[in-house]
């Protein structure tokens, strides 16, 4: 028989830590800082062109174009997103929650104001930016981007 001693399956060898903190770093290695991203957890960009990724010149074409009239179709906050129905007619016009000026966000049946701008890559659909909300749609509750819900 061996001298040595058995080891049960309840130790822990020391190359294989109990849990993540009990993982020590040398003491003369400091942790690397990270910069903060703001793409970190996502996996491919968006390839809508919000507000913030909107080249200049097409934010200067579409403040420079004329101003639309339509009513919202429809919208969800959760998405971000949502569509504008033309008052002359014609396609739905997408919209993103990042061109909604105002307090409230949009409900369906509010009218708004708004410019368009083309969305890349191939310029052929449309996008409502500079969105404004003219009247609020009668007996709907209407929400505050800070969370507070009103009736109006």
């Amino acid at each position: 028989m061996s001298s040595e001693p058995t080891s049960s399956a309840s130790e822990q060898s020391p190359t294989s830590p109990a849990s993540p903190r009990s993982l020590r770093l040398p003491e003369n290695r400091r942790t690397r800082d990270r910069s903060p991203s703001p793409m970190r957890g996502y996996l491919i960009p968006s390839p809508l062109p919000t507000r913030r990724t909107r080249t200049f010149s097409a934010t200067v074409r579409a403040s420079e174009g004329p101003i639309y009239k339509g009513v919202c179709k429809c919208f969800c906050r959760s998405k971000g997103h949502g569509f504008i129905t033309p008052a002359d007619g014609g396609p739905d016009i997408f919209v993103h929650i990042s061109d909604i000026e105002g307090e409230y966000v949009l409900v369906a049946g509010d009218e708004v104001t708004y410019k368009m701008c083309s969305i890349p890559p191939k310029n052929e659909k449309l996008q409502a930016v500079d969105v404004v909300i003219t009247h609020l749609a009668p007996g709907t509750k209407h929400e505050t981007w800070s969370g507070h819900v009103i009736s109006s």
